[in-house]
């Protein structure tokens, strides 16, 4: 059997089973280590417990857990709620202003956590009632909410860039400093239609009333004090790293000490917030560190097969297709997974597969990184099977529709759309910070 037919019938079979229902990480794993055993005997054994040693000495694993509690503890605390009450007041006056201090408090979570999932759960919970309390068109508020939360995978620090930094065996620290400019300039897009469109349509997002917008200055100033805490966590976290004073798992471990001692400062620290942080932890760690094990065994039986090689001659040679459209192809393949499956999974699929048939094709690797992590965001967002859809209806009031999840992200994809052909056509809008961090 040629290598392309093994290739073939291991990713059939892979999706075959996942169509079952089963967990990705034991089908993705077994078709691996199944794949190992009848390809190369009693020696393919070796393959999943090498996979296993080399997940277990990867020093830099260390910052997932690390980062994920960070984030959880600032969430469970009640730090992220202050933050929105800020937002609020200083933006109310704004048509849309409710919408664009929401964008603003994406950001921040992101900053803080790294999971689009939790920029989602704050969203909806804390900033959707008030926005519908206030009179905002529920249509577009939803949009609002699914797209400032897949922020959460692009601005560092990302946990999905460091799962892509382990698969693809890149530095994490440069796919964060990719990360940072384009996830600015995707919330940027995001503020400047919420601004123009209820410019133009009022109604969608009225400002706040003048009798709660009575506010002296001096208090304004003091709801600014819920952003001091947060700021300052972003600071020594990522702030220390980038000058070098700490490394990369030193700075989650000051990202997690920073973040328990803030709910101390803020007195709640409480016996139920460690117990519900430490759960969540333990659980979406866990998932994460399963996923990458089988990810490793299942890119250790292509590497050896020399599939990839194999595939790049199928589309250079025998088809004739140009780099670029080789590129625009595997973008076209992540839109239609993400209709079944979440980022993670999907990653873990093709990764070993197309990480090293684009450093073949000429690519750079972090920029692709980059180029990933917008492209699945687009999959998750898109009818009708986007993963975020029905996220966002599990946690959305029954007032909101499916029907009105699914028209609420159409313009939020155009604009992740502009997002994405602009850091394709400009690759310096991603590479530009990590090479300045490099110094050259």
């Amino acid at each position: 059997m040629s290598y392309e037919m093994i290739a073939l019938l291991m990713f059939s079979t892979m999706m075959l089973l996942l169509l079952t229902g089963q967990r990705v990480f034991g089908v993705i794993g077994f078709v691996g280590a199944a794949s190992a055993l009848l390809l190369w005997g009693h020696g393919g054994v070796e393959m999943p417990f090498s996979a296993a040693i080399q997940l277990m000495n990867w020093y830099p694993l260390l910052t997932l857990p690390l980062f994920i509690y960070m984030g959880y503890m600032l969430s469970e605390s009640g730090i992220a709620s202050e933050l929105y009450e800020m937002f609020h007041v200083w933006m109310g006056s704004l048509k849309g202003g409710l919408a664009v201090g929401t964008i603003g408090l994406m950001v921040v979570v992101s900053a803080m956590n790294g999971l689009s999932v939790a920029g989602m759960a704050i969203g909806a919970t804390i900033a959707l009632p008030e926005l519908l309390r206030r009179g905002y068109d529920k249509i577009m508020v939803t949009g609002v909410i699914q797209a400032g939360s897949s922020l959460g995978i692009l601005v560092p620090p990302s946990v999905v860039l460091v799962l892509y930094g382990m698969i693809a065996r890149q530095p994490v620290s440069q796919l964060w400093l990719a990360g940072a400019i384009p996830g600015l300039i995707l919330a940027g897009l995001f503020v400047l239609y919420i601004v123009i469109r209820c410019r133009l349509q009022p109604h969608l997002g009225p400002a706040l009333p003048a009798e709660e917008r009575r506010m002296s200055l001096a208090e304004k100033l003091k709801l600014l004090r819920a952003g001091i805490l947060p700021l300052l966590i972003f600071f020594f976290m990522t702030g220390l790293f980038l000058m070098g004073v700490t490394s990369l798992v030193e700075s989650s471990a000051v990202g997690a000490v920073a973040a328990t001692l803030a709910a101390l400062i803020k007195r709640r620290l409480t016996w139920k917030v460690i117990e519900s942080t430490v759960h969540k932890t333990l659980g979406i760690s866990c998932m994460f560190m399963w996923i990458i094990l089988a990810a490793l065994c299942f890119g250790a039986v292509f590497d050896g097969l020399g599939a990839v090689r194999a595939i790049e001659n199928i589309f250079l040679d025998r088809i004739g297709m140009s780099p670029w459209q080789i590129l625009v192809m595997m973008q076209l393949s992540y839109v239609l997974l993400g209709m079944f499956l979440d980022d993670t999974a999907m990653l873990v699929i093709v990764a070993p597969l197309y990480v090293p048939l684009v450093i073949s094709l000429g690519f750079d690797p972090i920029w692709y990184g980059v180029l990933y992590t917008i492209t699945v965001q687009i999959a998750y967002m898109t009818p009708p099977f986007g993963y975020n859809l029905f996220l966002m209806r599990a946690m959305a009031p029954p007032e909101i529709s499916l029907g009105d999840i699914y028209r609420s992200v159409w313009p939020f994809v155009g604009i992740m759309l502009i997002g994405l052909a602009l850091i394709t056509i400009f690759p310096q809008l991603a590479l530009w910070l990590p090479q300045l961090y490099r110094g050259y």
